[in-house]
């Protein structure tokens, strides 16, 4: 076998995908089987240093329907649903209602 071969077989995590998870506040539940997550990250500006947020928001799949909005939840990266929904939940973190 060639060394690519041999490489694939000792360590298949290589070949797993990088799934990228984030977690944030539920702000909408009106669409079926989507949930609209907001996300807040903390960016710091480079000539100045300050840091200030910055907010985005993602349609994520709710199959079952079960998260409503003020739920802080995780998600996680999968195949497209749809045109814009390229998200699925996975659990959620607390109640914290807005």
């Amino acid at each position: 076998m060639n060394k690519q071969g041999e490489q694939n077989q000792t360590n298949p995590e290589k070949n797993k995908p990088i799934k990228r998870k984030f977690q944030g506040v539920v702000v909408s539940d009106k669409n079926e089987k989507t949930i609209l997550v907001k996300v807040d990250r903390v960016k710091t500006h480079s000539k100045y240093k300050k840091r200030y947020t910055v907010s985005k928001k993602y349609k994520v799949h709710d199959e079952k329907g079960q998260f409503k909005e003020g739920d802080q939840v995780v998600f996680v990266e999968c195949r497209p649903l749809s045109k814009d929904k390229r998200w699925r939940v996975l659990y959620n973190k607390s109640k914290a209602r807005i």
